[in-house]
């Protein structure tokens, strides 16, 4: 609670600030002063508005004829629209996130064929998210641009304190974007985007459902005509599917735009908490394991308009978990075991693009540095004097640099870029220098074709250099990744298809994992291995079938498929996650109406993993068979209420995403929204 107001007095204060710094601005927008906690003072001249700046987000339900083109997506330091973009990229919009049977922004993904969703809890407990068989660790994870990649261990990644109502759209780009997102998006990142809506509105949800699954969400918008407020808050609960898989999540999140011409400064803050059983999460052998988190985090981020823009950003994230090998109140704990495991990791950066249009584009230059550190019982060096409970800690500092030219024409994308980065953590190393590469051809508005090569780097987490148990060995030794990317790739697109397609080559060397050399070996070790590549194709293929047959308004039919080969220079080795990859997706979603406001959206999902996971009770490897599910959303709009009903997996189907933990079967769950205006 002590903290919880701490953080209180000081965004009242920080939001006193942002006030009197903006009541500086004149009416004649010639000279803007935008002071960022750092102290730092940026002097900018105020020109006219580019055509870039003009763009507004079209969402794919309302461009029949052009299908994606207007989206605008933030996949290089220059917004482009989609159809401009040198890179394979998926949108997910707001209106597809409200049709689809999802609890969670870890379900929504599964939509994705280039995406790997591998749950150990249902509806956002935890789940392992990597792209293009990659691993959770690999894949860099920002809300409105702010990186919240947990430096301890991607598991925590997506402890992020939105409800799926918040969301306007979710950028995902697969394949490795250092240059974008920083050195944690070594095989993909994930832009998550709220929404800035412009009126005042305020809406409120309820859900039940089998295993007393309880729902409940809420908040408003309050637009001014120079400033913008949005306010949300939820809760979800299960008492579980099986033993020891009950959850409790609870969610807030704020964030304001202010504006002073055609200049802003967004300010976000959030908290997110939860509490859940970890039944055999991490090992198969202990069933009744608990781990309990928090998440606090703020950003404030500045852009100014022009030809030459500066764009300053400062972060910082917090979180606390609490995880219990044996939950509290377990019989007959063993005397070997002493407590709990209690870590705190805390990172904060700030980060310059400078942004300047001249004739032979967009160039943006820049610069982050990102403070990771951790305070621990488990994890990291002995401290000389403790803190409360924690005995041991770390800390490295990420500094990166970067250069970026944007060539832009009628018909051409070409997009060179630089990133030089040194982390203090690399005692023996200079700056590493990662080039990039990406272009795209128009051939018309519906044929492009897009190249790109991208270099990667990622640091080992906390959890890789000092997880010690009585079933995992940590490695203090361990190198950062690296890697090399290419692919190529077409996309087309009218008022009534859609469709990408792409293959791609990945080059990797010292890409960590916890591995053994047999089954009969008790512990998991983290090691570097020394080569491992992969090659793949990707595909997506949409239907918009109202575009041919008008009475079928808002039909539309999507069938994404992704095929991925590994090959290693290593012996066989059990693996828990690099070795241990999705070799093909393929999904399937229909969306159609039914009667006046009733509407249904199917989903199908088959995959087929390489590896296996160790058998509770026998300790035999088990392989992972391939699956396919079904799930089911019946959406029924009425003036400003929406009633639903969601039915995963169908056929109740067991199988498993990770190790030895069963996933849902059966899941009926139904609910209400309701929007009405302030």
């Amino acid at each position: 609670m002590e903290q919880k107001k701490k953080f209180s007095k000081e965004a009242y204060r920080f939001k006193r600030f942002v006030r009197k710094a903006y009541s500086a601005f004149n009416s004649m927008h010639r000279v803007v002063n935008i002071g960022v906690v750092t102290g730092c003072v940026l002097t900018m001249v105020h020109t006219t508005e580019t055509s870039a700046q003009k763009q507004t987000i079209v969402n794919r339900d309302s461009i029949p004829d052009q299908a994606l083109d207007e989206v605008i997506v933030t996949v290089s330091k220059v917004d482009l629209k989609l159809n401009q973009v040198a890179r394979f990229v998926t949108v997910i919009s707001k209106e597809e996130i409200a049709r689809q049977p999802v609890q969670s922004i870890e379900d929504l993904l599964k939509s994705v064929a280039g995406i790997d969703v591998r749950q150990r809890g249902a509806n956002g407990v935890q789940a392992d998210i990597s792209v293009r068989g990659g691993t959770f660790d690999q894949v860099a994870i920002l809300l409105n641009g702010a990186n919240l990649s947990n430096p301890q261990t991607g598991h925590y990644s997506f402890d992020i304190p939105i409800n799926l109502s918040d969301i306007e759209q979710i950028e995902i780009i697969q394949g490795p974007s250092s240059l974008l997102y920083g050195a944690s998006a070594f095989s993909g990142g994930i832009n998550i985007i709220t929404k800035k809506q412009t009126d005042s509105k305020a809406y409120a949800s309820v859900e039940g459902g089998m295993h007393e699954l309880f729902n409940v969400a809420g908040g408003g918008a309050l637009q001014t005509k120079t400033s913008f407020h949005r306010l949300s808050a939820g809760y979800n609960s299960s008492l579980g599917y099986i033993a020891d898989s009950d959850y409790k999540i609870y969610n807030t999140y704020y964030q304001s735009r202010f504006l002073q011409g055609n200049n802003k400064l967004d300010i976000q803050a959030g908290y997110n908490a939860k509490a859940y059983g970890a039944n055999t999460f991490y090992s198969p052998v202990y069933t009744n394991q608990f781990d309990e988190t928090q998440s606090i985090f703020a950003s404030v981020r500045g852009e100014t308009s022009g030809k030459l823009k500066f764009i300053p950003q400062i972060y910082w994230n917090r979180h606390w978990d609490c995880f219990q090998l044996f939950r509290d109140g377990t019989p007959d704990i063993p005397s070997w075991y002493t407590g709990h495991n209690y870590h705190q990791s805390d990172v904060y950066g700030f980060n310059l693009n400078v942004q300047y249009q001249w004739k032979y584009g967009i160039m943006n230059f820049g610069g982050e540095f990102r403070n990771e550190g951790i305070l621990s019982n488990v994890l990291g060096k002995p401290m000389e004097t403790p803190i409360d409970k924690y005995t041991k800690s770390g800390n490295r500092s990420n500094i990166s640099y970067f250069l970026e030219q944007s060539f832009l024409s009628e018909h051409f994308t070409l997009v060179l870029g630089l990133l030089v980065n040194q982390n203090t953590a690399l005692l023996n190393e200079d700056f590493g220098f990662y080039p990039n590469i990406n272009a795209s051809y128009r051939f018309s508005n519906s044929v492009s074709l897009f190249a790109a090569w991208n270099n990667a780097m990622r640091m080992p987490t906390f959890t890789d250099l000092y997880y010690n148990t009585p079933t995992h060995i940590g490695n203090a030794q361990l190198l950062p990744e690296k890697s090399r990317s290419a692919e190529i790739g077409v996309k087309y697109a009218n008022r009534f298809i859609s469709a990408y397609l792409t293959g791609f080559t990945v080059r990797s060397k010292d890409v960590i994992d916890w591995v053994k050399d047999n089954p009969e070996e008790a512990k998991y070790q983290a090691r570097n291995l020394d080569k491992l590549d992969k090659t793949g194709v990707e595909m997506n293929l949409s239907f918009y079938l109202d575009a041919v047959f008008p009475v079928l308004k808002k039909t539309y039919l999507q069938a994404g498929y992704v095929f991925v080969d590994q090959t290693k220079n290593t012996q066989d080795l059990i693996s828990s996650y690099a070795l241990d990859y999705l070799k093909h997706k393929f999904t399937l979603q229909l969306n159609h109406p039914i009667y006046k406001g009733l509407s249904a959206n199917w989903q199908f999902r088959w995959q087929d993993r390489v590896g296996s996971y160790t058998e509770a009770g026998t300790g035999n490897q088990i392989p992972y068979p391939a699956y396919s599910l079904l799930d089911l959303k019946l959406n029924w709009k009425l003036k400003d209420f929406n009633i639903y009903v969601s039915a995963n997996n169908l056929f109740d189907l067991k199988y498993y995403d990770l190790g030895d933990i069963p996933q849902p079967g059966f899941w009926l769950s139904g609910g209400v929204n309701y929007i009405f205006n302030l």
